[in-house]
């Protein structure tokens, strides 16, 4: 993968349950009994329109998932995430330009996570002061340095700590580059930040992951509780 430091895993461990973007895929896969709109209710133009969006947009609900699932740390947060964002894609299809969905449909989902922590989690979502040449700040990791002896010694489970732990706009930027494989310019488009300041996230999120690994940075975590724990626990008062 292009700029890999680490080998991140394609896909985070199980946190809370097991649903995921085959449950998804199988609520947008159509209208419903011939009525013009899907199950979930948002209304298709037509067949054609239908077929497309099929064809171009449930492909990606894997890195959908995937993104959302490591922004909120949470199985079934990241599937109520996924659903509204699909039905954003659905209802704003007629709309996309081109023949890449895949920037399209990740932008809507990340712009969904960062409502529903907005919401659910605010003091996860912090105001970065980004400049556009900070990634040149940082140097280039040698092969002695903690994070490539990770890269040769760590277990999966120890990488994937070490990436939740850091702030979500660093952890986005990464995911999207080591996880999905996307350009700056994707990145870039989906973060809505510029090339010069995708960069710099990289390399600082880089540096921050370097330093998780090496026992030098030991962030204070807060336990991470879904909404439907959290409504469970209200209900108990």
């Amino acid at each position: 993968m292009p700029g890999a430091l680490i080998p991140v895993p394609s896909v985070p461990p199980p946190l809370v349950g097991t649903s995921g973007a085959g449950e998804l895929e199988r609520e947008y896969a159509g209208p419903a009994c011939g009525t013009g709109r899907t199950r979930q209710g948002a209304p298709v133009a037509d067949d054609e329109e239908q077929r497309r969006f099929e064809r171009m947009v449930l492909p990606h609900l894997d890195a959908a998932y995937n993104l959302a699932r490591w922004l909120t740390r949470n199985d079934h947060d990241a599937s109520d995430v996924v659903q509204e964002a699909s039905l954003r894609a659905l209802r704003y299809f007629h709309a996309m330009r081109g023949e890449n969905a895949r920037p399209w449909l990740l932008q809507i989902v990340r712009h969904t996570c960062y409502s529903w922590l907005e919401r659910n989690r605010p003091a996860e979502v912090v105001s970065l002061d980004d400049g556009e040449d900070g990634w040149r700040e940082v140097a280039a990791p040698t092969a002695d340095e903690p994070q490539a002896v990770a890269a040769r010694n760590a277990e999966r489970a120890q990488i994937n700590w070490a990436l939740s732990t850091i702030p979500v706009a660093y952890r986005e930027v990464i995911v999207l580059r080591e996880l999905e494989d996307l350009s700056y310019k994707d990145i870039a488009r989906i973060a809505d930040i510029p090339v010069g300041t995708v960069m710099s996230r990289l390399a600082r999120g880089r540096e921050l992951l370097r330093r998780v690994l090496a026992g030098e940075l030991r962030p204070q975590l807060q336990r991470v509780i879904g909404t439907k724990d959290k409504e469970a626990s209200d209900a108990r008062r």
